[in-house]
């Protein structure tokens, strides 16, 4: 009988397939002594990742110098991203604190990445958040992660304030027309001469718009490039540390979490430091301006503040420039438009005028009112942004956001009695002058 040979396939062992491994770094105050700096955290989690053979290196997401009580960080929301797209199956960080203090935060987003499938590693606790364990431990050290944060806060605030009480300034490096060098304050001269135009063309008689719209014509720019608008302008005009002296403590940050910084209306004390730098402006000069602008002011109020007298004056915000509305009238019709707009025209921005009855519609909708009612309006509504054409958002003061469109009405549908009553007048003139 013939035999039979057969030929048998081996199986071939499938390799395990390597875990895409990236890490998040962060340095908000260079104290590590082993990862000094951002550019070293960096190289040596590349390092690490790589001599891992069973990890495929999916990259290290870093962030400079941000707090991590924040979520406005934008390499960890890339992070996130490429998670949530498949990119990411582990990430290492350094510590807790590293990835971030607010413990709610913190356990959201470990959640977040379980139920995505992805470990994150805590190599300074040891921690696995994909473990059964690893959520409560992470709870634990992030309660007392979170209170360290509040405890450095608080140590950074005595110590400002104590230098407050000595005459110490600070955060010179956004002040106009000045730079620090070697921790000594020194006159930025091409800077300098702009502000002095500034206090020259105020007392002149100009007034802030009219001195921003002919420095943006002269090609001036303004705080880091930006341009001049009035309000800058007034920053200058009311700032007296242009005269060698310095208010201490105008605003002050209410958590250390959501480091929301607020105007101190008598809060805590003010320091008033005098000789602390060299002056710009003369005090003579200076206390003139004070002068002009608290008259102006007075003659405001006098006619009626725009606050007071219309209930969206500060309220509507234009989402292409940023700028403010203003009220307008028109051929009795009123209408609220973008002040950069009325100022700079269309080459500046080119926002939509809003029927203020139109306005009124919207807020009786969204408000659930018959009629509009300002008391209502103003507890209710913290501001309005008008995000495109015929189109805003209405901004809760609890926190929501509700978006409401319009259609713009046909000329006859706009037209009141009172501008018939023109039109008609104007054709009869018309037809007067003809015969």
């Amino acid at each position: 009988m013939a035999k039979t040979v057969r030929k048998i396939q081996q199986p071939v062992a499938l390799l395990p397939k390597k875990k895409r491994v990236a890490a998040y770094a962060r340095v908000s105050s260079g104290k590590d002594a082993m990862l000094h700096s951002l550019s070293t955290q960096v190289s040596y989690y590349s390092e690490y990742i790589q001599r891992n053979s069973n990890w495929e290196f999916a990259g290290v997401y870093a962030d400079e110098a941000l707090t991590g009580t924040k979520d406005m960080r934008p390499e960890f929301q890339r992070m996130l991203a490429d998670c949530r797209a498949g990119k990411i199956d582990v990430i290492i960080t350094k510590s807790i604190s590293r990835f971030a203090r607010n413990t709610v935060t913190l356990l959201e987003t470990t959640r977040e990445l379980k139920a995505l499938g992805i470990d994150v590693y805590f190599e300074e606790q040891n921690i696995h958040t994909i473990s059964g364990e690893g959520e409560m431990i992470l709870t634990l050290l992030a309660c007392v992660a979170q209170e360290e944060s509040r405890a450095t806060s608080e140590n950074c605030k005595w110590r400002i304030r104590e230098q407050f009480k000595n005459g110490e300034t600070a955060n010179w490096r956004f002040l106009y027309g000045y730079r620090i060098q070697q921790g000594e304050v020194f006159i930025d001269e091409s800077e300098a001469v702009i502000v002095r135009r500034i206090f020259d063309e105020y007392l002149s008689g100009d007034g802030a718009y009219r001195i921003a719209n002919r420095l943006c014509s002269d090609g001036i720019p303004s705080y880091y490039g930006g341009e001049w608008i009035a309000k800058r302008v007034y920053a200058v005009l009311k700032n007296e540390k242009y005269t060698g002296n310095a208010l201490l403590q105008k605003a002050y940050v209410t958590d250390h979490l959501t480091k929301k910084k607020v105007k101190n209306k008598g809060e805590l004390p003010r320091y008033y430091a005098e000789g602390t730098h060299p002056a710009i402006i003369e005090m003579e000069q200076f206390e003139a301006v004070q002068e002009r602008l608290a008259a102006a002011n007075e003659k405001a109020n006098a006619k009626g503040d725009h606050a007071k007298r219309y209930p969206f004056s500060g309220m509507i915000h234009c989402g292409q420039c940023g700028g403010y509305y203003r009220r307008k009238t028109n051929r009795g019709r009123h209408y609220w438009n973008c002040s950069t707009y009325l100022t700079k025209g269309t080459v500046a921005c080119k926002a939509k005028q809003i029927p203020e009855d139109t306005l009124i519609d919207l807020t009786c909708e969204v408000l659930g009112l018959e009629v509009f009612d300002e008391h209502i309006f103003r507890k209710q509504i913290s501001a309005i942004y008008v995000a495109a054409p015929n189109k805003i958002i209405f901004n809760f003061t609890n926190g929501s956001r509700v978006e409401a469109e319009w259609k713009d009405r046909s000329r006859s549908e706009s037209w009141t009695d009172e501008m018939r009553q023109v039109a008609r007048e104007k054709r009869r003139c018309e037809q007067w002058q003809r015969t």
